[in-house]
């Protein structure tokens, strides 16, 4: 049954495939000899099968070589530079009965909200006077209180403020499966990337995390990266919810989509995402029996890494700043900082007892501070939409990507933009650490070193908006 080119998600996402996937890794996991040659192959920087990836992950046999090779890879396509950005929780009205959400339909308590386009201008400025220009907007679904209208007329409201020298450049959606017709408007309206978790790829198990509403409906749900690429929507971003099932199906699962999209649209995912499940609002993770610890994240995140090298890989605040730093060494390229979970939680935050928070934030500190951290450890913060915004997006990044040359915009730019954070939104000690970066970056950029050192003169004197 299993056939990556499939439409049918029950095909391209084959329960059989995975159990024998996990059988075959089972197998050979102590077989050396196949591990180092799945690790030669690895080496190429062109990718691994799900299956040659699940060997990996199961085998305790080459950790130090996994990880240091992930490192690698890491750095041959994304260099030090880590992307910035923030979600923005629209409504958290939602007629689901997902069994891990605290926005579940059954939870009477936790405070419904949905922001008016007056709220959404205010969270819009407070996060600019934070410093973003890079936004995921998320909403729970329920089509009388979030209709698709409520959405694009969001998005729209977010692109048009301007707010001193700041402006959302990117608006990403995280919003529920939807019809091919809805993801043609939401790329008219000019979003980013669409995100959607799969939350588990084991149907079984998804059908009873799911019990009621829309969301129930696996084959929808897994089918709607699909339904985005034929809206017109060409960057498209995974992931799954880890905890809610065996990490190894996931894995295996994951990278499945990731293969059928590459397959069917020349494209694969532009992101994946790597969420654990945490504590929120009538939400206990103990009662879930598939947790994985440190140890077993770190790896899972090197593993995909080396699997799909050209997406880009997103860790959240759910997660603590030492498990941060160790994932942003094994592959991933963008954090979110300084982020609310809870709807209004930027520009009026509700006391604790009333909070409407999707879950448990674990950094808990401001932009700034994550800013200065990601200096301090080496890497190089970057605010850049440039490839949005120039029309490098799908297979035309993708190709850039692959070839390890998008570095050759992204490193410039990246420099621009923390220049423009610098010079408007940076505490004192920030700036000095990020001026001295700069300067030393500036000298690894060969030939536009003269255009992007009259480019940071100009930001100093308030120009903005620069890219290559």
């Amino acid at each position: 049954m299993y056939d990556k080119k499939s439409h049918n998600a029950e095909e391209f996402i084959s329960h059989e495939e995975i159990l024998e996937t996990l059988k075959y890794a089972d197998e050979n996991k102590d077989n050396l000899k196949l591990v180092d040659e799945i690790l030669e192959k690895a080496k190429l920087g062109k990718g691994l099968t799900h299956r040659e990836a699940s060997v990996l992950l199961a085998s305790n046999q080459r950790d130090e070589e996994i990880f240091a090779l992930a490192e690698k890879i890491k750095k041959d396509y994304y260099g030090n530079r880590i992307v910035l950005f923030a979600p923005l929780y629209l409504s958290n009205y939602c007629v689901n009965g997902c069994v891990y959400c605290p926005y579940h339909k059954k939870n009477t308590h936790i405070p419904r909200k949905k922001l008016s386009q007056e709220d959404i201008k205010n969270e819009v400025i407070a996060l600019q006077d934070m410093g973003h220009k890079r936004l995921a907007i998320e909403a729970g679904e329920d089509p009388v209180n979030n209709p698709i209208e409520y959405i694009l007329e969001s998005i729209n409201t977010i692109y048009s403020i301007k707010h001193k020298n700041g402006a959302i450049r990117r608006v990403n959606v995280n919003i529920a499966a939807t019809t091919v017709e809805n993801y043609k408007k939401l790329h008219d309206a000019g979003i980013g990337t669409y995100i959607l978790f799969q939350e588990t790829y084991n149907k079984e198990s998804y059908e009873t995390l799911h019990p009621t509403g829309p969301k129930h409906n696996y084959k929808y749900h897994t089918e709607a990266m699909d339904r985005a690429m034929q809206g017109g929507i060409d960057d498209v971003g995974l992931g799954v919810l880890f905890g809610l099932e065996s990490y190894r199906y996931e894995f295996a699962g994951l990278l499945m989509h990731a293969e059928h999209l590459e397959a069917v649209y020349g494209v694969g995912p532009h992101t994946i995402s790597v969420p654990r499940i945490k504590k929120a609002d009538d939400i206990n993770p103990e009662e879930f029996d598939n947790g994985i610890d440190d140890d077993i994240f770190a790896k899972i995140t090197a593993c995909i890494r080396i699997a799909v090298p050209y997406t880009g890989m997103i860790v959240s605040t759910r997660e603590s700043a030492e498990c941060r730093a160790r994932l942003l060494k094994l592959g991933v390229s963008q954090v979110s900082g300084g982020s609310k979970t809870s709807v209004g939680g930027y520009f009026n935050p509700m006391p604790e007892k009333d909070d409407s928070a999707q879950f448990d934030v674990s950094d808990r500190r401001s932009l700034d501070e994550v800013i200065k951290w990601l200096m301090e450890l080496g890497y190089l913060p970057s605010f850049c939409t440039a490839c949005y915004g120039s029309g490098r997006t799908g297979d035309r990044f993708m190709e850039i990507c692959k070839s390890q040359q998008i570095q050759n915009f992204c490193h410039p730019n990246a420099i621009m933009t923390l220049k423009e954070y610098l010079e408007d939104y940076a505490s004192a000690d920030t700036k000095v650490i990020g001026d001295k970066l700069i300067a030393k970056e500036v000298e690894t950029l060969g030939d536009l070193q003269s255009k992007v050192k009259e480019n940071l003169v100009k930001i100093e004197k308030g120009e903005r908006a620069f890219k290559f």
